[in-house]
C-alpha cells in the first residue's frame, strides 16, 4: 500500500514511514538527486513543480513527494528524507518558534520581512536547514469586497474602509474573533467597524457566496486566491501592513542541498514569480483543471527560465 503521508505524486512511495521519526533516514545517493516536497494544495504543488523543473534543469535528478502535514515534512526536511519544500516566511518561523520554545511562545514572524528572516534563520540552522531567499511573491491574509460594494464606497484599501465608518459583517473562520490579524487587527489597525463573523472559513465557497449575495460585506481569503473574478470580488489593499511577511521561500537540508548551485538554480525565480502571477497560476489548475507540472512548465519557458 502507498503510505498515507508520504507518496510521490504519481507512484507510490519506498523506504521508512515519516510517522517513525526516529528512524528517518536521507534517501540513497547523493546530493545531486534531491527529493521536493509539497504541502500537497495547489499552490503548494505549483512551486514544487517549478522547484524540479529547475533543479532538472541545472542537472540533478528530483523527484517530488506530497506531504500533507507540516509535523511529519518537516522532520523530514530535518533528516534529508526530504531535500527541498516551499514554504512561507513568517507561518514557518512561528512554527519553528512554538516547536522549539513551545506553544506559548510570542510568535517571531511580523510585517516586517526582514526580521521574519532573522527569526527564521536562526530558528532554522540549528536543525541543519538552510533559508534560502525570498521571491516577490507572497501569499498572505487578505480581505475582499464585492466590486459594487467597494465602487459605491470608493473603497481601494482597507484604510479606506475604516474611515467610510461602514458595519462590516465579515465571512471568515471562526478563530477571526481572536487572531490578532483578523478581527482584532482591522479594528484596532485599521478602525473598521467589524458588527460580526459569519463563521464559514478562509476563502471557501460559502464564504465567498455570502459577500456576493450580500449577506456579508468582507471575506477573509488569501493574495494568490484564484477564484475572487468568479465572485465578483476584489481585495482591499492592506495598506498598514497588518498582515506578516509570508513571502515565499524555498528551504532546503543544507548537507544535501545548501550548496551555490542550487540556490542559484532555485533563485532564478525569485525574480519573475509575482503574487499575480501566482494567483494566475493556481486559476488555472483549480479552475481550468490543467496538471501543476504543465502549468509550472508553460510558466518557467515563458519567463526564459526553461527552453521552449
Amino acid at each position: 500500500m502507498c503510505a498515507a503521508l508520504l507518496v510521490p505524486v504519481a507512484a507510490c512511495a519506498t523506504g521508512p514511514s515519516l510517522e517513525d521519526r526516529g528512524r528517518v533516514t536521507a534517501p540513497p545517493g547523493d546530493s545531486r538527486h534531491l527529493t521536493i516536497g509539497t504541502a500537497g494544495f495547489t499552490e503548494s504543488d505549483l512551486l514544487a513543480r517549478m522547484y524540479s523543473l529547475l533543479l532538472e534543469h541545472a542537472g540533478y535528478g528530483t523527484k517530488v513527494i506530497s506531504v500533507s502535514n507540516r509535523e511529519i515534512y518537516e522532520p523530514a526536511l530535518e533528516s534529508g528524507q526530504i531535500d527541498v519544500v516551499p514554504e512561507y516566511a513568517a507561518t514557518f518561523a512561528d512554527w519553528l518558534n512554538a516547536k522549539t520554545h513551545g506553544h506559548g511562545a510570542p510568535p517571531v514572524g511580523s510585517p516586517d520581512l526582514g526580521a521574519t528572516l532573522r527569526a527564521l534563520r536562526s530558528l532554522a540552522e540549528p536543525r541543519g536547514l538552510k533559508v534560502l531567499d525570498p521571491g516577490r511573491a507572497v501569499d498572505q491574509n487578505a480581505f475582499a469586497v464585492t466590486e459594487e460594494f467597494a465602487r459605491a464606497h470608493n473603497l481601494r484599501t482597507l484604510s479606506d474602509l475604516g474611515r467610510s465608518g461602514i458595519p462590516v459583517r465579515l465571512a471568515a473562520g471562526d478563530e477571526c474573533v481572536r487572531r490578532p490579524y483578523c478581527a482584532p487587527g482591522l479594528e484596532k489597525t485599521y478602525g473598521i467597524r467589524i458588527s460580526g463573523i459569519d463563521p464559514k472559513g478562509v476563502g471557501t465557497t460559502q464564504a465567498k457566496q455570502a459577500v456576493r449575495s450580500g449577506r456579508d460585506q468582507m471575506v477573509l481569503t488569501t493574495t494568490t486566491d484564484a477564484t475572487l473574478d468568479d465572485f465578483g470580488l476584489v481585495l482591499l489593499e492592506d495598506d498598514k501592513h497588518l498582515q506578516n511577511a509570508d513571502h515565499i521561500v524555498p528551504v532546503v537540508n543544507r548537507a544535501r542541498a545548501g550548496g551555490t548551485r542550487v540556490t542559484e538554480a532555485l533563485g532564478r525565480l525569485n525574480t519573475v514569480l509575482t503574487t499575480e502571477d501566482l494567483a494566475r497560476l493556481n486559476e488555472q489548475v483549480d479552475s481550468r483543471r490543467r496538471l501543476p507540472e504543465d502549468v509550472a512548465r508553460q510558466y518557467l519557458r515563458s519567463k526564459g527560465l526553461l527552453p521552449e
